[in-house]
């Protein structure tokens, strides 16, 4: 099989003609199809609906500690919920804050405060001359959106298979003192599906940063999200790893269930050292009288424990699993050995990576665009929005259904040949 690159440009223009007219009777069908976000499916908010039972206007409200859910009090979560998401998370309760349903509010809130208060006594980044930030990326684009929200310089970090490139890490974070902190996504990483090896672990943890308030913002929102459950990619315990090599403050981890039960109805979490909590605290106890109590008891009176939650991730990727499977047999059966494009075969999380030829991949979104499929947009993984080789698409195959992801990755397929075979007759 040749490449794109090896045929000649009578050849590319022949397999070009017959591709258009392969798009144009696609384009008339009228598709309306949305891949721009890694939402969970109408099926699988459909497997956590019984939860909405667990608790009625019978049942008894108080936690194990006799504090009534259904009024003001516990600032940092009730008890039963910070063991189950230690258990998530692998680490010990009293290491937990409980808060309401999201956690990328709590990111937000985490860069608000030490902009307007400082980190832990530190001075208050709003004061400082310049405020940086590292990005690994492709990355998660809503990561980067609060940074650049709050006016942060943002820093490029290459990602590996292994996880962001270390020793560029190791250089920024321990060399420049405007360093304040690092964006991860340590397992099945968006949108790679990457997860950082022990040796990357290691090496997060025994950082030494010029800076006093740097801090590593270690989203670890796909924890429990395997899609298979005799393979799955295992991820090293940061906090305990920053404990072993004298650093318990370097990290703040956030996590929630917002892709285990409900979107935008889940519980969402950080866990950090004593003095770290203790900062998150404080700004707490001026922001909120508490959060929503009730929503933790239904989910700890349901779930229960780690295993309650593992049977419920079971039934979610049973669902999306087949998606998955579905665009990387298409993208093999299409695109392989042509020589315009890679993608990752992840084991778990949301999405699937894509790199096309440099300089195609807002071509190939907007040409899927038009013909009725929206994609999250090109350069969206990147800080600012610029992807500097123009290459990386994100494939979030979760909410379609297989139907639908088929169509999808059909017209997806085709719009990806066409882009590079134009590209290719430029040169």
């Amino acid at each position: 099989m040749k490449t794109f690159q090896e045929m000649s440009r009578q050849e590319l223009e022949e397999m070009h003609s017959k591709l258009t007219v392969q798009f144009e009777e696609i384009k008339a069908e009228g598709l309306k199809l949305d891949m721009s976000r890694g939402k969970p499916a109408p099926e699988q908010l459909d497997t956590a609906m019984p939860m909405l039972d667990i608790l009625n206007a019978g049942s008894d409200m108080q936690t194990e500690n006799g504090t009534d859910c259904r009024n003001y009090g516990i600032m940092d979560g009730i008890p039963e919920a910070k063991r189950l998401i230690a258990q998530m998370l692998e680490t010990k309760p009293e290491n937990v804050i409980v808060d309401g349903n999201a956690s990328l509010s709590l990111m937000f809130d985490t860069v608000s405060h030490s902009m307007t208060h400082g980190v832990c006594g530190s001075t208050p980044w709003c004061k400082l001359d310049k405020v940086k930030f590292l990005c690994p990326a492709p990355g998660y684009d809503r990561h980067f959106k609060v940074t650049e929200y709050f006016g942060i310089e943002m820093i490029t970090i290459p990602m590996t298979e292994n996880g962001p490139d270390m020793d560029l890490v190791e250089k920024y974070v321990q060399e420049d003192a405007s360093v304040k902190g690092i964006w991860c996504v340590p397992k099945y990483s968006n949108p790679q599906g990457y997860t950082y090896s022990d040796e990357t672990v290691k090496r997060f943890a025994a950082l030494e940063p010029a800076a006093e308030d740097f801090r590593i913002y270690w989203d670890n929102a796909y924890c429990i999200h395997d899609l298979y459950e005799d393979k799955s990619d295992k991820l090293l315990e940061i906090l305990e790893e920053c404990e072993k090599a004298g650093h318990p403050d370097l990290v703040f981890e956030f996590a929630s269930t917002s892709k285990i039960s409900f979107a935008g109805a889940g519980v969402s979490a950080v866990a950090s050292s004593a003095k770290n909590r203790e900062w998150f605290k404080q700004s707490m106890t001026v922001q909120t009288i508490g959060p929503d109590k009730i929503n933790q008891l239904r989910h700890v009176r349901y779930y229960k424990d780690l295993a309650g939650l593992r049977a419920q991730m079971s039934k979610n990727s049973a669902l999306i699993r087949p998606k998955f499977e579905l665009v990387i047999d298409m993208l093999e059966k299409e695109l392989s050995g042509l020589g315009i494009g890679k993608w990752t075969n992840p084991l778990g999380g949301y999405f699937i990576s894509f790199d096309a030829l440099e300089g195609c991949a807002k071509a190939i979104v907007a040409k899927c665009k038009e013909g009725g499929m929206v994609l999250t947009g090109a350069g969206a993984t990147y800080p600012y929005g610029v992807d500097p080789k123009d290459s990386n698409i994100r494939i979030a195959p979760s909410y379609p259904s297989l139907t639908e992801m088929k169509e999808a990755t059909k017209l997806f397929v085709l719009c990806v040949k066409l882009i590079s075979i134009e590209k290719l007759l430029e040169k």
